[in-house]
């Protein structure tokens, strides 16, 4: 058995992509435009893995694939190949956010680590968001204040339209010349974090917030 390789973003990216050719036949799509949608479909996936091994190349290809129920199956095999959130403790998560005294934790024991792109709980009684994510194989954390917006938006981190927070935090950052200096900065992003993993399929931004929030330099 191959090693497990596929995050829970791009497991997303692969759900999205099998669905729009799953709606093709749906719409009884001429041969050639189904065709097309299926080989735009693999190429995506293909791209997503540029380390791949062969067998995991076989495993993602699904140009040969017609009906609902290969395409299920399909999904199905690469859900063993998920490549869990990094496992973490209470004690880690205390670690993580000194300053919290009275850290109100969540309950890890019910959360599927397959899952996840990102770790997120709130605590009502302080308003108070928080993100764990790894960022270069490190696992981080951010603290945010929140405030739930009373209209659907777009998620920043999802991209995907429901239910939406605006959060806060202070960059970490500081100026030589001023280091009394902090800026805040905000987005609007999914209250149910648990909403959210399930439909992120890119965590460019993601990372970027994150690291901008901690006030390390990102990558153009």
């Amino acid at each position: 058995m191959s090693e497990k390789y596929i995050k829970n973003a791009e497991f997303n990216f692969i759900q999205n992509q099998v669905a729009l050719i799953k709606d093709s036949y749906k719409k009884n799509a001429a041969p050639n435009v189904i065709q097309a949608v299926k080989d735009l479909a693999n190429m995506k996936i293909i791209e997503l893995f540029p380390n791949a091994s062969n067998e995991q190349k076989v495993m993602l290809d699904l140009s040969a694939l017609k009906t609902d129920q290969e395409y299920d199956k399909y999904m199905k095999k690469l859900q063993d190949y998920l490549l869990p959130f990094p496992k973490i403790s209470e004690a880690q998560l205390k670690k993580m956010f000194p300053k919290n005294k009275k850290l109100k934790l969540p309950d890890l024991d019910k959360m599927n680590l397959d899952l996840l792109s990102y770790l997120s709980w709130v605590d009502i009684s302080t308003n108070k968001k928080f993100i764990v994510f790894e960022v270069e194989e490190k696992l981080v954390g951010i603290e945010c204040k929140y405030t739930l917006f009373p209209k659907d938006n777009i998620c920043s981190f999802c991209n995907r339209f429901g239910q939406v927070a605006f959060i806060s935090t202070v960059t970490k950052a500081k100026k030589a010349k001023n280091p009394d200096y902090y800026k805040a900065i905000g987005n609007y992003i999914c209250f149910e974090s648990s909403e959210c993993n399930k439909k992120i399929t890119n965590v460019d931004y993601l990372t970027t917030f994150l690291k901008e929030s901690l006030g390390e330099k990102t990558v153009q």
